[in-house]
Order: C-alpha cells, then structure tokens, then sequence
C-alpha cells in the first residue's frame, strides 16, 4: 500500500533535480520580497499599505500572464515529450504574441483606472494614519511599475518554455541575479544611499523595474545564443505563422485558464478590498501575512511546477498509467511537507512581525494571521496541487470551475457576508476565509480519485 504513495531513490532523484533550482529561485525571489517588504515597512504604515495596495492591483495582471502561459504550456510540456520541436516553437511564439498584447492592454487599464483601483481600498478606518498619503505613494507606485509590465510578461514566456524542457537552473539563475540586483537597488533608492535620492517607496518600484529588465536581458541572451540545445528558439522571430491547427486546439484549452487567473486574482483583490473595510491596520497586517506566505509556499509553487512538468511529458509520450502514478507520489511527498512547514510559519509567527515599524496591534494582527495560515497551510496545498494535475492534462474547463468559479462563489460571497454583515473582526473573518477551502480539498480529492484528468492532448496534432 505504501509503495503506492512513495517512490523509489530514482523517483526522489529526479524530482529533486527538477525542483530544486525552481525553489532556489523561488525562495530567493520571496525572502527577498520579504526584504523589501521589510525596508518599505521601515517607512511606516501608509508607505507598507500603499505598496501593499498597488501591488494587489497589479496581481491581477500577473495572473492573467500566468493563465495564458500556461494554457499554451500544457502543449509545450506535451509537445516537449513527443519530440516535436516544430510544436515548440509554435507554442513559444504564441505565448510572445499574447504577452505582448495582454501587456498593451494592462498598460492601457491602469492609466485610465489605477487610481480609482487604489482609492477603493481605502475606504475603512484610518487608524490614526494618513489615507490621502497612502493614496498619492499608491498611484505613485503603480505607475512607475508600469514600465515593467511588458519585460515582466516576456520573460515569462521564455523561462517557462525553457522549463518545458527540461531547463530549470537558466531561469533560476536569471532570476537570482534579478533578485540581488532589486535588494542592492531597494537599498539605495529608498533610503538615499550612495549619494542617491531618498525616493521612498517610489525607489522600490524603480529598483523593481529595473530588476525585470535585468531577468529578461539574461534569458534572451542565454536562449538565443544556445539555439543548438534549444532548437525551438531557432527562428522563432521570422515569422509570425502560428498554424491553425494548434491554435483551434489551444485557445479553447487556454482560454479557460486565462479568464480563471483573472476571475481567480479579481477575487483575491476583491478580498482584499472586503477586508480594508477593518481598517488601514488590517491591510498593513494582511500584507505582512501575505508575503510571509509567499515565502513559505515556495515549495508548494514549485511541485505545482513538477506536477505540470513531469506528469505533462509523461501524459504526451502516452505514458497515462505512469503519469498517474508519479502524480500520485508527487501529491503525498506535498502534503507531509507541507505539514512540517505549517508547523514551521507558527513557530515563526511571534518573530516575523517585529520586522517592521509597525504599531504593536499590527503586529498582534499579524502573529494570529500567521498562526492561522500554518495551520490552513496544507489544505491549501492540497488543492493547488489537485489544480495542477487536472491542468497537465488539458481539463482546463473542469480547472476554471475548480478554481475560479469556487472562489466567486464560496470564498468571496463568505467574506462579502462577514465583512459587511456582522461584526466580526479581521482576524476571525481571516481564519473563516482560510478554512473554507476544506470544501474544495474534498472535491479535489474525488476529482482525482476518478483519473478522469490523464489525458494525452498531443497525440493528433
């Protein structure tokens, strides 16, 4: 029975090799946002609330380039198993045409609305802080992220082609130099170190941007100047002929993720904007929780990685008996980490808060966030990586009412009711929000039961 769930040394080795650069980068990326989350929150409580605020906004442009992507590379990972470098190369030069599009669009929504976006957020109690403050830091942010929108989206479409096949330690270290450059950057422009400005949050923005130009330089030039190991970037930019064919067969696959990552990261922002209603403190502490989480989801992130990747090419070679087997062991190895790594965040939830300068009942609000995350923490993992194996085999439909349609329909309408029916306080509103996904682990859980997902989505194209 065991062997059902655990896989021999072979098995570890490979999923180690596959998961160990994604988390490196990963790790890094979060505890530096971590840090930068730190060094803004040194500014106060407005300045940390405005971050918090802008990049709320702009999640939901992120996951929009994330659902796209990833509906065009359930065909990469496919195509990759397969030995079709053709298809590759077609469905990388379709993931560049829609970022390029989706990022005119963004740009374009977030000048004529950003502002509007942020000010919705600032509707609750003051605190004693300063809203208007928090207002003209938050717009001031978020258009000077504008101009990372469009290198943020491409490198996006390189790096996870690359992981498509096989490429996992290019990308990490893209990023990991990404990373240091945004962390020295933070450091100077914030704080007016170096004879630089003192630019306050406005620094971090711009320390940001400049770090994706920096991620994306070192992709591109890897990718293209190795296009013997990565023949499907050769010619990739000499024609803009996708062929039909495969567009007919992705858009419908990819379309449902798209529009599930905006409906889904709408949600969360609307969440977010429920929970403002408790006051400038709840989104300073909620933004703390937040990117404490990021750090601790790392691993969970990263297995949604594997699972989209070694079960995908298994799925397109034709393997459907060993695809459902590796999916199984990858989803029990999940969960008994991810119970050590709840247990790790509470521990940590006295210390985490004192990072910042922050009032004491922030604080407080933070450390019981962070209790309540732990302990929610594999419950969460389980359905992210439910989603991730539906999604390998293309039931992107059945994944948009997983996941997005749950979250209009239980996760938001339960904190819609509390917020604005009772008079609960932040915390317990978090805790009910947290735990209502117990629903969907049990649906996840029939969904898998049922192999309805282990699906070959290549075979004729």
């Amino acid at each position: 029975m065991l062997k059902r769930f655990v896989g021999d040394r072979a098995f570890y080795r490979s999923v180690l090799t596959l998961l160990i650069p994604i988390i490196v980068q990963q790790f890094i990326s979060n505890f530096v946002s971590l840090l930068d989350n730190v060094m803004v929150g040194r500014l106060g409580t407005e300045a940390i609330s405005a971050a918090s605020i802008a990049n709320s906004v702009l999640m939901v442009f992120m996951l929009a380039i994330f659902g796209g992507l990833s509906g065009i590379s359930i065909y990469g990972a496919q195509f990759f198993g397969k030995g079709d470098m053709d298809g590759m190369r077609h469905a990388f030069r379709l993931k560049i045409l829609f970022c390029l599009l989706l990022s005119a669009l963004g740009i374009g929504v977030y000048l004529a609305f950003g502002e509007e976006f942020i000010r919705s957020f600032l509707q609750g109690e003051s605190n004693g802080g300063d809203l208007d403050l928090t207002l003209r830091e938050g717009s001031a942010y978020l258009r000077i992220m504008l101009w990372g929108i469009a290198p943020f989206a491409i490198v996006q479409a390189y790096a996870s082609t690359l992981r498509e096949s096989g490429e996992t330690v290019v990308p990490m270290a893209a990023g990991v130099c990404a990373i240091a450059t945004n962390l020295f950057l933070n450091w100077v422009l914030i704080f007016g170190h170096l004879g630089a400005p003192e630019l306050g949050v406005r620094g971090a923005a711009i320390a940001t941007v400049i770090s994706r130009y920096v991620e994306l330089g070192i992709v591109v030039i890897y990718a293209h100047m190795n296009t013997a190991k990565y023949p499907f970037v050769r010619g990739v930019y000499r024609s803009a002929r996708i062929p039909m064919p495969l567009v007919s067969r992705v858009l419908p696959t990819a379309a449902p993720l798209l529009v599930k990552e905006i409906l889904w990261s709408l949600g969360m922002t609307f969440i977010n904007q429920l929970y403002s209603s408790r006051g400038l403190n709840a989104v300073a502490a909620l933004n703390i929780t937040g990117t404490a989480w990021n750090l601790f989801c790392v691993i969970m992130f990263a297995m949604g990685s594997a699972i989209s990747i070694m079960v995908g090419q298994l799925l397109g070679a034709g393997k459907l008996r060993e695809a459902r087997d590796v999916d199984r062991k990858l989803i029990f190895l999940t969960e008994v980490i991810h119970v050590v790594i709840g247990a790790a965040m509470i521990l940590a939830s006295p210390y985490i808060p004192r990072l910042y300068n922050v009032g004491t009942e922030v604080q407080e609000l933070v450390r019981q966030m962070l209790v309540i995350a732990g302990l929610s923490l594999p419950i969460h993992s389980f359905a992210h990586v439910c989603y991730f194996t539906i999604r390998s085999g293309g039931k992107t439909l059945i994944t948009f009412l997983f996941d997005a349609v749950y979250t209009w329909a239980v996760t938001v309408l339960l904190a819609f009711l509390l917020t604005r029916f009772t008079a609960l306080s932040i915390v317990q509103i978090y805790f009910c929000v947290q735990f209502i996904d117990l629903i969907k682990l049990g649906i996840g859980l029939a969904m898998l039961r049922s192999d309805f997902w282990a699906q070959n989505v290549v075979a004729d194209i």
